[in-house]
């Protein structure tokens, strides 16, 4: 890749580490299925702010979602039998969660309770929903995963509208992941794992999508996860094989290299801090939150009133 400016790169420093009692070093079914068997105490994803500066994130092993306030102090929320993966607010005192082993499932944070919001598509399961994104209308756009991958692309991308019409707008992906929109809505980025590339999905107005295309390739062992938009139409990739967050201009040109410490896995990031203009990234190796200082605001994200 010729560059006409090479990348700056920035290291990511530490927010907050999991308190050590809420590390659980056990066999899991989701270890089994994902680390070869290999025990890991946790694995955090699905980073979203509330309206107070608290980030909530999930525990996908153990069905756990935490809160984590300003000043890094976690507190155990919900508890249940899921995998919990990618978080948006759905309204402000409800969590909207991607969840591998249910569907897509609803948090009430004012008592805790889990709850199914859509399990299953015309009486069939989902191979395995991983993250998803709210636009400007309420549409829901949300990524079906599973175990799909290079040697069988049929990761689908799916479209709830706001009146519950349910749109498959891709299924031939593989291994659909994070999911982001550009300011305008008009452009969805797709990360695709397995492919070690985003996509870019074109959406049209008459609900269509058309000459999907190829945005970003990256290398390394495990490609890009979470996505996330800036105000300025950058996007930002987590790439976990890496340990990387790429900051991509419009043209798909590496601006930045975030990097964590070494055998980090970089899974998912979200806008925080009282200007927006930090990056909270989850590093799921280590269980820890780490940040950065950016110099342009996330893009504010939508959900349904």
């Amino acid at each position: 890749m010729y560059l006409r400016h090479p990348p700056t790169f920035q290291e990511l420093a530490l927010f907050s580490s999991m308190p050590a009692a809420f590390r659980r070093m056990e066999p899991s079914a989701w270890a089994d299925a994902n680390r070869a068997g290999a025990m890991v105490d946790s694995f955090l994803e699905g980073p979203v702010f509330d309206q107070k500066g608290n980030l909530y994130v999930t525990d996908i092993p153990w069905g756990r979602i935490f809160r984590i306030d300003p000043n890094g102090v976690w507190t155990l929320v919900a508890e249940y039998d899921g995998e919990p993966n990618g978080m948006k607010f759905l309204n402000e005192s409800t969590l909207l969660i991607t969840d591998y082993k249910n569907g897509l499932m609803q948090l009430n944070l004012a008592n805790g309770k889990v709850s199914p919001f859509l399990e299953r598509r015309n009486s069939e399961r989902f191979k395995g929903v991983n993250d998803l994104v709210f636009d400007a209308e309420g549409n829901l756009y949300f990524t079906d995963q599973g175990q799909s991958g290079l040697h069988d692309p049929t990761g689908r991308l799916y479209r709830l509208r706001a009146n519950g019409q349910l749109d498959l707008l891709l299924s031939n992906v593989p291994s659909p992941n994070g999911v982001a929109l550009s300011p305008d809505n008009k452009v969805l980025y797709l990360a695709v794992t397995r492919g070690n590339c985003v996509w870019r999905v074109p959406l049209l107005a008459d609900g269509s999508v058309s000459k999907v295309s190829r945005f970003f390739t990256s290398y390394g062992p495990s490609g890009p996860d979470g996505l996330a938009v800036d105000v300025n139409g950058r996007l930002l990739v987590a790439n976990p094989g890496l340990g990387y967050v790429w900051v991509l201009n419009t043209r798909a040109e590496p601006e930045r290299i975030l990097h964590g410490p070494t055998g980090a896995s970089t899974t998912n990031l979200a806008f925080g801090g009282q200007d927006k203009r930090t990056l909270f990234v989850t590093d799921s190796t280590h269980g820890t939150i780490l940040f950065a200082e950016l110099d342009a605001a996330g893009l504010p994200l939508c959900g349904r009133q």
